[in-house]
């Protein structure tokens, strides 16, 4: 089993290890900047997140349902979820998108 993380979005979830990603890894997992995926955290739009001994760290499973919250068939299907940009939003627009994804 190989242990090298995947430089862009992976779908096999079995080649990775089985365990939390530092926000570097998990934004290598996703294909994002470290600062992006540190916007969306902060702005409250991004995969769920843990802080362990005072780090931040993703579980795979979460990377993932993140992703595949916002997955479309095409251009017309309006998906599950909205995953917003990164940045501001107004508490309206985020509890509007956080309510589209149940």
């Amino acid at each position: 089993m190989s242990t090298a993380l995947p430089t862009a979005m992976s779908t096999d979830l079995e080649d990775l290890p089985t365990r939390c990603l530092r926000a570097g890894d998990a934004a290598r997992f996703l294909g994002l900047s470290v600062i992006t995926l540190q916007k969306h955290r902060i702005y409250g739009t991004g995969p769920r997140y843990s802080k362990v001994g005072g780090r931040v760290v993703y579980r795979l499973a979460d990377l993932q349902a993140w992703v595949d919250s916002a997955a479309r068939s095409s251009t017309s299907d309006p998906g599950k979820a909205v995953v917003l940009p990164a940045k501001p939003w107004a508490r309206a627009e985020l509890e509007q998108a956080r309510q589209l994804r149940h």
